[in-house]
C-alpha cells in the first residue's frame, strides 16, 4: 500500500515502508511494520498525528527490549523516537528531564554525573525512558512511580499533555497511560548523593545482571511478571522448564524467567514456548503466569 493510499501526512523526520522490526527489537525475530515512523522532533509527532487518518493504528516502540514482534508484522504506524528523544537534562540538585528514546544507562549515568542518588536501579532496566513510564519499570525494589514527578505525552491525536505521577494509575508493571499515547519526557527527582558512591552502586547492580541474567543473548528479558507473593523463575523452575526449547526458542537454564532466541527462532516459536511454559506452571502449581513481555502484531 502506497503513501498516498494510505493518505500519510508528509513529515520531515523518516518514513519507510514496510521497515523490518526484527533488527530493532532485541530477540531478533518478528515481521515489519506497515510504516515505520522517526520523527525528527514533538512538532513533527504532534503534527503528523494530527493529520493521520484517526482509524489508523498506531504503536510505540522505544529499544525493543520488552516486546515480541509477531510474524505477521504491525499493521497501522510504528513510531521510533530517535536520538532527537535522548536527551538529559539536569534541573536541580534532585531533579533530571530525560527524553522518551533515553536508554536506562544514560539516564543513570546523567543522574550519577549530576550527584543525584535513587536512580540507579534504572541501570538494570533494558529499554528507553517511554517503555518504563509506560510499564512502571522496575528492578532491585525501586520502581518508576517512586522517581517519576510528570510525564509528557503525545496522544493519538496529536495533543501534547503532561501527566503528572498521580495520573498514570500505577500498579505493579502497569499504568493508564491512555492508549496511543507516545511519551515523549519525563521528569524524575531522586535525591543528593555522592557521584562516587552512585556509581559504586550502579556498579553492583551491572555486576550482578551479568551474573545471574543471559544478557548476551537474543532474548526479551523478564518474560513473566512475579505474581504475590512468589517469584516467577522460581515457578518456572519448578514446573521443569529450565532448558525447555520449541523450535529455536529456550528458555533460559541461566534465568529461567527469560526466553532465548538461540538463532533462527520464529516469533511464533517464542511465543508457543512462553504459553508451554504458563501451561506448565499452571499445572504444577495453581498459579497463572501473566506475561510482562508485550505481544504486538499479527501471527502469520
Amino acid at each position: 500500500m502506497s503513501a498516498a493510499a494510505l493518505a500519510l501526512p508528509v513529515v520531515r523526520g523518516r518514513l519507510t515502508e514496510r521497515a523490518p522490526l526484527a533488527p530493532l527489537v532485541w530477540f531478533k525475530a518478528g515481521g515489519a511494520a506497515e510504516w515505520l515512523f522517526e520523527p525528527a522532533d514533538i512538532d513533527d509527532l504532534c503534527d503528523f498525528l494530527s493529520r493521520l487518518d484517526p482509524a489508523t493504528p498506531v504503536m510505540g516502540l522505544g529499544l525493543g527490549s520488552n516486546l515480541i514482534v509477531r510474524d505477521g508484522g504491525v499493521p497501522g504506524v510504528v513510531v521510533r523516537l530517535g536520538k532527537a528523544f535522548a536527551r538529559v537534562e539536569r534541573l536541580d540538585e534532585t531533579t533530571i528531564r530525560c527524553g522518551g528514546g533515553a536508554s536506562g544507562i544514560l539516564v543513570s549515568s546523567a543522574a550519577r554525573d549530576a550527584g543525584i542518588a535513587g536512580i540507579e536501579f534504572l541501570r538494570s532496566i533494558p529499554g528507553a525512558v517511554g517503555g518504563f513510564v509506560r510499564m512502571n519499570g522496575g528492578a532491585y525494589g525501586r520502581e518508576v512511580k517512586d522517581i517519576l514527578v510528570e510525564c509528557e505525552v503525545v496522544l493519538r491525536s496529536g495533543e501534547r499533555r503532561m501527566l503528572a505521577n498521580a495520573d498514570l494509575g500505577y500498579t505493579y508493571r502497569h499504568s493508564e497511560l491512555p492508549e496511543g499515547a507516545i511519551v515523549v519526557s519525563a521528569t524524575f527527582r531522586g535525591h543528593a548523593g555522592e557521584p562516587a558512591a552512585i556509581g559504586a552502586e550502579m556498579d553492583r547492580i551491572a555486576a550482578e545482571r551479568e551474573a545471574s541474567q543471559p544478557l548476551r543473548s537474543k532474548t526479551g528479558g523478564s518474560t513473566f511478571k512475579n505474581p504475590d507473593g512468589h517469584k516467577a523463575w522460581a515457578l518456572v523452575d519448578a514446573a521443569g522448564c529450565r532448558g525447555l526449547k520449541i523450535g529455536d526458542a529456550q528458555v533460559s537454564e541461566k534465568h529461567t524467567n527469560f526466553l532465548l532466541n538461540l538463532g533462527s527462532a520464529t516469533s511464533a516459536d517464542i511465543e508457543a514456548l512462553g504459553e508451554e511454559v504458563r501451561r506448565r506452571v499452571k499445572a504444577q502449581s495453581g498459579i497463572e503466569l501473566e506475561w510482562e513481555i508485550q505481544r504486538v502484531g499479527i501471527a502469520k
